[in-house]
């Protein structure tokens, strides 16, 4: 018996150093329903250019089509493209919910959240919390189990026929799905639009234990949809409420913002060219758990949380005043919240937890944690609000969006003014002839340093 506790006690090191290199060489890897559709060279199943990684699935059956044209980004001193003539206006369903590491039950129906708005063209659900946030789920393997329970209750809510509903009068794929830990996002759209979604590629970024695990930090999805260029950022940032904890949470975006990239092929200089960073798509959409608190204890709110004074609560807010010093999100927009606080309840209640807990420590105060923000002119905000569901200790929160598409192939110039195409560490298996060349050996050597002197604080990660 002690031969097997100190034998899993010295594999924690080895488990979440093979665990940080799988998040490195399988970031971009993602399940689709359908061929991803570009416009010239086909391409079969899995595929890497070097500097260009674009993954499908073993199961998935099809073929990947690569672009090899386009028109030329704009550089210094070029015109500007000319004003959209041809757009299509779509709707789009924008939702984040932290369920608390809870499984879904067969009988969890999404209707209710997914269908109180007319329908919409694209959906873009994310997840936070889909699976405890233990050593075992952060360090071992990843538990995909939660994650397709998730999905399938999704395509029920959207595609199963159901005469009470319009929305079952269309049909969605689903576009893109990926996990890290917790955090799960996909993005679905409606089938008649599926052969007009290109350049679709992942990225994650962990940002929780030391900086790089992934019981927090983001899941992005870039995608080309006609002419315009979509980006959809789910985060779980870093958790508490003591003074100071907001300076980590606008770290950890930083850091997403820094460290996100989506790679493209070396082949491509010249010709149509997709973002590589979340900053340089058209539209950008970030949501999740931020996990922003208010600024004030709780006896000082208790008066206004009784009064529903959501717009004095809001001003101790604590995404609202980083914002607004500057700190983040610059030039980004967030509607008007007119709902109450979406965190945090007790399971199956309409109490929270500050209401019934007499112990400071267990009490969280109210918070607006789950947040839906964008940027992009082409993006106008129709709806923002919350769900009821009392399944987890957060309120869903969703939003509905008018998008503006560019149909029009002579406008398709890219917004980057950068000619320089980074040259990338290959994605192929470690050897130690490739190694060496490679800086995440160096990071995974320093994480395993790392790691031996903080085992003892591995067991205990606490959940906020």
């Amino acid at each position: 018996m002690r031969k097997e506790l100190k034998k899993s006690k010295y594999s924690w090191p080895k488990l979440d150093v093979r665990n940080w290199l799988n998040t490195k060489i399988n970031s971009e890897k993602f399940s689709s329903d359908f061929s991803v559709k570009d416009y010239a060279t086909e391409m079969r199943k899995s595929c890497s250019d070097h500097d260009s990684y674009i993954f499908v699935p073993d199961h998935f059956s099809g073929w990947l089509k690569h672009s090899t044209n386009g028109v030329k980004r704009s550089v210094l001193g070029e015109k500007k493209a000319p004003a959209i003539t041809d757009a299509l206006n779509l709707r789009m369903f924008v939702g984040t919910w932290n369920v608390g590491g809870k499984s879904p039950s067969e009988g969890l129906d999404l209707r209710n959240w997914l269908t109180s708005t007319s329908p919409a063209d694209i959906y873009v659900i994310g997840f936070q919390e889909i699976v405890p946030l233990n050593a075992g789920n952060v360090l071992g393997s990843k538990d995909s189990g939660p994650a397709a329970k998730w999905l399938g209750l999704i395509n029920e809510a959207l595609n199963t026929n159901n005469h009470e509903s319009p929305i079952h009068k269309q049909r969605y794929n689903l576009v893109a799905s990926k996990q890290m830990v917790g955090i799960f996002l996909c993005v679905w759209v409606r089938t008649n639009f599926s052969n007009h979604v290109s350049n679709l590629k992942v990225s994650r970024v962990g940002t929780g234990i030391m900086g790089y695990l992934g019981n927090k930090g983001s899941i992005s999805i870039s995608m080309r949809l006609y002419q315009t260029t979509f980006c959809f950022v789910c985060t779980h940032l870093a958790s508490g409420e003591k003074y100071g904890d907001e300076l980590r949470r606008n770290l950890d975006i930083s850091e997403i913002l820094k460290r996100t990239k989506f790679f493209r092929s070396s082949k491509s200089i010249g010709h149509s060219l997709s973002p590589e960073s979340i900053l340089e798509h058209d539209n950008i959409i970030w949501l999740g758990d931020l996990n922003y608190r208010l600024a004030a204890g709780y006896d000082d709110i208790h008066e206004l949380l009784k009064k529903n004074n959501w717009k004095a609560l809001l001003e101790k807010d604590q995404l609202r005043r980083e914002q607004k010093a500057g700190r983040i999100f610059e030039g980004w927009n967030e509607g008007t919240i007119y709902f109450a606080p979406t965190y945090k309840y007790l399971t199956n209640s309409d109490q929270y937890v500050a209401q019934t807990c007499k112990s400071k420590e267990k009490r969280r105060t109210p918070a607006w944690c789950d947040r839906i923000l964008w940027k992009g002119e082409g993006l106008n905000q129709m709806l923002y609000v919350r769900g009821e569901s009392k399944f987890s200790d957060h309120r869903p929160v969703y939003s509905l969006f008018s998008a503006q598409v560019d149909m029009n192939t002579s406008n398709n110039l890219t917004r980057s003014s950068s000619t320089t195409v980074p040259i990338s560490c290959s994605l192929k298996p470690f050897t130690n002839s490739s190694a060496s060349c490679c800086p995440a050996r160096v990071q995974a050597e320093e994480q395993l340093m790392l790691l031996a002197r903080t085992q003892s604080c591995i067991h205990t990660i606490s959940r906020f």
